[in-house]
């Protein structure tokens, strides 16, 4: 591929002083930019989240600027000096291990701190595996991004349940050692929907799991690292027809018949769960048979 010296100038373009958050290759090292290239090798300084993993990369394409660990466990204690730089007019650089800064990774303290100083701050784009996974997945356009999940059963568990509702596609970030904990609860929040997971993307073992979540099996997955995540979009009622209720509401429907009449327990549990009172009407009629 051939460069004009127009594209040049363009890449080349006057560096100011400021903050730079710069995409870097999620798997591919293919996938680096020309500008991203030239933004690194311009930096005074490059905050990273591990600088071993880093090293490998600035190394890779001749980059010496200084490295300094920016990670979610100092990024307070490290932006205050961070912002002094910046206001001496530094131009400085924020990288992630993979991917887009700030976007579940470390940056955000360190971004906000900037607006509020009046440090200029300038995107430099890139790879993502939000966008990557999200383009293959063949779901309707709209998405929610959404990241990683809390760690506990009971915490994953009432995030999804409030999340169920959204209709429009769904992203989330999960350790791959704990995919299994959290289809779980798929089945049971959105089992009217389907799934992609995505693994390894751009690398040579990459693969995608595509299925209805209601037919999905766990994952035999000896993965280290993150995997990428897209539940489609939410179908409507005339769609979908009927959609699976959770165990924990078909619980306490059964238990609430006993008491109470069909029609009153529909209307309630309708209200506290967002549920077609159809669906649940008819569940108890079942109920009854």
């Amino acid at each position: 591929m051939q460069f004009t010296s127009k594209d040049i100038i363009e890449i080349k373009q006057e560096i100011k002083p400021g903050l730079y958050l710069v995409s870097t290759p999620i798997g591919n090292l293919g996938d680096i930019t020309l500008r991203a290239i030239y933004i690194l090798k311009s930096s005074e300084l490059v905050l990273c989240e591990d600088t071993r993993n880093s090293q490998k990369l600035l190394k890779k394409f001749g980059i010496n600027t200084k490295l300094m660990s920016y990670h979610k466990f100092n990024e307070r204690k490290k932006s205050g000096k961070i912002i002094e730089l910046l206001k001496n007019n530094k131009i400085i650089s924020l990288i992630s291990d993979a991917g887009t800064p700030v976007i579940s990774d470390p940056g955000n303290v360190l971004v906000k701190e900037c607006i509020i100083n009046g440090i200029s701050i300038y995107p430099v784009p890139g790879p993502s595996s939000i966008t990557s996974a999200f383009s293959v997945s063949g779901f309707e356009e709209k998405f929610f991004f959404y990241g990683f999940l809390k760690k506990t059963e009971t915490q994953i568990e009432n995030e999804i349940k409030k999340l169920r509702d959204i209709p429009y596609a769904i992203i989330f970030f999960v350790p791959s050692n704990k995919i299994n904990k959290i289809i779980k609860f798929f089945k049971m929040y959105f089992s009217d929907r389907k799934i992609l997971i995505a693994k390894e993307m751009t690398k040579i073992y990459e693969s995608f799991i595509r299925d209805d979540i209601s037919s999905l099996n766990l994952i035999n997955t000896n993965l280290k690292g993150e995997l990428t995540v897209v539940i489609s979009n939410k179908l409507n009622d005339k769609k979908k027809g009927l959609i699976q209720l959770s165990e924990s509401v078909k619980k306490e429907i059964r238990l609430m018949t006993e008491k109470y009449s069909s029609k009153d327990v529909a209307e309630f549990i309708s209200k506290k769960e967002q549920i077609s009172k159809k669906l649940i009407y008819a569940y108890c009629i079942n109920l009854k048979k």
